[in-house]
C-alpha cells in the first residue's frame, strides 16, 4: 500500500486558477454524491463508478488541455467529463436515460461522450481506451493540428495488453499523448501489490523508451504541473509521457461493491490525511487566497446548484422506442 506525505504545493511553473479548481472539484464530488443518493432511491438503473477522493486528478489533468485537445476517459469517467467542460446537466439526464442527456440517454454512466468539448467519450472495456488515443493522437500528428490527448486509465488497465501495444506505438511514433493512470490502490478487489510485482507503474514507460512519472495524485498542484509539462512536450513533438497518480477511491468499485477487502481505518486514513480537496482547502487559507467563509460559500452554491438541476432533470423527456434504431451509423441516420 502506498501512502503520501505532505502538504500541497504552489503552482509555480504551470499556473491554475486555484478558486475555480477548488470550485471544480466541489462540482465533481457533488455530482457523484448526487447520482449514488439517485441510486439509492431507485431513480438511476445499471451500475456507476464513482471517483470520490479523486478529484484532483480529473481537474489537474484535464485542466491542463485546451478546449481543442482531446481526453479519453474509463469507466470512472464522471469527474473526467465535468473538468473537461461537459455540461453535469446533460451528465445527469444522460444517467437518468433522457433524451437530452449527453448520448440521448442511451449511452449511460460508462459511455459519456462530448465532442464539443474534445471528450471522446468513456470506455466500459478496461484498457480499451488506451489504442483509441494512440489513433487520436497519429491522426493530430499526420494533420499538424497541434492538439495533445490525454488518456485516463486506472492500475488495473496496465496489465492489458492493449496498454502495452498502445505505448509501444506512442513511443515509435513519437505521438503527442499523454498516458494518466489513476492509481486508487485497487484493480476491482484486488489490491495493487498483489496484481503488480513492481514498485511504481510509472517504471513501465522504461520498456518503451518513454518519460515516466509517479505522482501524489491527491495534490492539485502536482497533478498539475505533471500533466502541464507531459501537454507541453507532447505538443512541441517530444513525444508521450505515462504518469503514475496515486490517489485513493473512497467507494467501492461499483454500487455492487461492498468494501469487505480493506478495511475502515485505511479508508478513514485517507479521508482524514489525503482529502483532496480538504488538502486545496488549507492550502488557499493558509496562504490568504480566500477566507473560509468564502470556501463554504463555493461549496454551498455548488450543493444548491446541483439539488435544482437534478430536480429540473427528472422530468426531461425519455427517448421513444422509436428512437432506438437512430444514430447508429451517423447522426440522424438510421439503422
Amino acid at each position: 500500500m502506498v501512502y503520501l506525505m505532505g502538504q500541497s504545493k504552489n503552482a509555480d511553473v504551470y499556473p491554475v486558477n486555484i478558486l475555480k479548481a477548488y470550485k471544480e472539484m466541489w462540482e465533481i464530488r457533488v455530482f457523484e454524491e448526487a447520482i449514488q443518493e439517485l441510486f439509492d432511491k431507485g431513480k438511476m438503473y445499471g451500475t456507476m463508478h464513482l471517483c470520490i477522493g479523486q478529484e484532483a486528478t480529473a481537474v489537474g489533468g484535464a485542466g491542463m488541455l485546451r478546449e481543442s485537445d482531446w481526453m479519453l476517459s474509463t469507466h470512472r469517467n464522471h469527474g473526467h467529463a465535468i473538468a473537461k467542460g461537459t455540461d453535469r446537466r446533460a451528465m445527469f439526464a444522460e444517467m437518468l436515460g433522457k433524451k437530452t442527456g449527453t448520448n440521448k440517454g442511451k449511452g449511460g454512466s460508462m459511455h459519456i461522450a462530448d465532442l464539443d468539448v474534445g471528450n471522446l467519450g468513456s470506455n466500459g472495456i478496461v484498457g480499451g481506451n488506451f489504442p483509441i488515443a494512440a489513433g487520436a493522437a497519429l491522426s493530430a500528428k499526420m494533420n499538424h493540428t497541434e492538439q495533445v490527448v490525454l488518456c485516463y486509465a486506472g492500475d488495473g488497465a496496465t496489465n492489458e495488453g492493449s496498454f502495452h501495444e498502445a505505448l509501444n506505438l506512442a513511443s515509435i511514433w513519437q505521438l503527442p499523448v499523454v498516458y494518466l493512470i489513476e492509481n486508487n490502490q485497487y484493480g476491482m478487489s484486488s489490491a495493487i501489490e498483489r496484481m503488480i510485482n513492481i514498485d511504481r507503474l510509472s517504471e513501465r514507460s522504461k520498456s518503451y523508451g518513454i518519460e515516466g512519472v509517479t505522482i501524489d495524485g491527491n495534490d492539485l498542484f502536482e497533478v498539475n504541473q505533471a500533466v502541464g509539462a507531459a501537454v507541453e512536450k507532447a505538443r512541441r513533438g517530444g513525444g508521450p509521457t505515462l504518469i503514475e497518480a496515486i490517489t485513493y477511491r473512497y467507494k467501492g468499485h461499483s454500487k455492487s461493491d461492498k468494501l469487505v477487502y480493506r478495511s475502515e481505518e485505511e479508508c478513514r486514513y485517507w479521508m482524514e490525511n489525503h482529502d483532496p480537496i480538504l488538502r486545496l482547502e488549507h492550502y488557499i487559507v493558509k496562504e490568504n487566497l480566500a477566507e473560509k467563509a468564502e470556501l463554504e460559500e463555493i461549496a454551498s452554491t455548488v450543493r444548491y446548484e446541483t439539488d435544482k438541476m437534478v430536480r429540473s432533470v427528472l422530468t426531461d423527456p425519455e427517448p421513444t422506442p422509436e428512437e432506438l434504431w437512430m444514430d447508429v451509423y451517423k447522426e440522424g441516420g438510421q439503422a
